[in-house]
């Protein structure tokens, strides 16, 4: 007996484009990136809260601060870019910003990131008890295969047979 030959799969189109909107829309591009740029700015926040940064000093932090928010849009979805422009507004280039300033623009920074992380792991949170509900419907499906619902299996235990 020889194996079967291999069939060639047929693709469709529209799978494709639906895998690249799906990968469109996808909150987050690249998490390992986005919690790099949110363990620095922590560390940042920290730094700032222990002790009094000089004009230098604050300046060199503020173009740090958006440089992380500017990497950060370039992973985010359109969303979350929209959102995250709309509550950190950009320091004045003209002038150094104040230690308090910098302190709030950070904290603000983390807050946000945190809120974001916790939204990521109540959406993962979710598909997996939607998962594991669906694979504990596949379950009790296979276990009684001629029930149609729970009362029926526990009452007539069909073998899925027509006699």
């Amino acid at each position: 007996m020889s194996p079967e030959p291999l069939k060639p799969e047929i693709v469709d189109e529209d799978e494709n484009t639906a895998n690249i909107e799906d990968e469109q829309n996808e909150l987050v591009t690249q998490p390992t990136k986005l919690i790099r740029i949110a363990s620095m700015v922590r560390a940042m926040l920290e730094e700032v809260r222990r002790a009094p940064l000089d004009e230098a000093g604050r300046k060199h932090l503020a173009e740090i601060q958006d440089k992380a928010i500017n990497e950060l849009t370039e992973i985010l979805s359109p969303e979350l870019q929209e959102e995250l422009k709309s509550v950190m507004l950009p320091f004045d280039d003209d002038d150094t910003p104040s230690d308090s300033e910098l302190r709030i623009a950070q904290a603000q920074l983390v807050g946000w990131l945190e809120g974001l992380f916790h939204g990521i792991q109540a959406t993962l949170f979710t598909q997996q008890m939607t998962a594991q509900s669906q694979m504990e419907e596949v379950r009790r499906r296979m276990l009684n295969p001629g029930a149609i619902d729970d009362k029926t299996a526990d009452n007539n235990p069909g073998s899925g047979a027509y006699l």
